[in-house]
């Protein structure tokens, strides 16, 4: 399954450049024709290339007619699975029920990956009681432990090193930028 998924496009060992600068590919087949190579500018062999690539964000499969997705007879053709409406007074099981957000207890353990649900020396579970979010008892809190109570400051933006940018263009011969 690797082995599919990293083969390139195009089969290296069939791929040539002629001293002149045109691309050759020999087919893997020869055509009824009898042509059993191609030739493509280096233009031409970029832009049939590029055209195999998939456009982002978009499926790789289409479904027309009954088969589309707002299709008004397409539930009559495609069999959906349904799930049991559940009444009023019925509270649905722990497996069954889907949590709308992830705690903050996970998000810190995701994004810092800081596990807040366990003591970091004896490895017990910690039982959340409380957040603290106002600022006054927070600063009396932080002062209390000798911690700075103001946030660090925001750094502005800083521009890329534009001198070592251009001792590189400088030294470099302009012929290499040629592709």
């Amino acid at each position: 399954m690797a082995r599919y998924i990293a083969r390139p496009p195009v089969a290296l060992d069939r791929l040539s450049q002629r001293p002149d600068g045109l691309i050759t590919y020999k087919l893997k087949n020869r055509y009824r024709d009898g042509t059993d190579r191609l030739l493509f500018s280096p233009m031409e062999f970029l832009e049939k290339l590029a055209a195999s690539v998939p456009r982002p964000r978009v499926h790789g499969t289409r479904y027309h007619g009954l088969f589309a997705p707002h299709a008004k007879a397409r539930s009559t053709i495609v069999q959906r699975t349904q799930k049991k409406k559940e009444k009023k007074g019925d509270l649905p099981d722990n497996e069954t029920k889907k949590q709308a957000r992830m705690s903050w207890a996970k998000l810190m353990n995701r994004v810092f990956n800081i596990d807040v649900s366990h003591c970091r020396f004896c490895k017990g579970e910690i039982k959340i009681i409380s957040a603290i979010l106002e600022r006054s008892v927070i600063e009396k809190i932080l002062s209390h432990l000798g911690l700075p109570t103001d946030p660090p400051p925001i750094l502005s933006a800083r521009a890329p090193p534009q001198a070592t940018f251009d001792d590189y263009c400088q030294n470099k011969p302009s012929d290499s930028w040629n592709v």
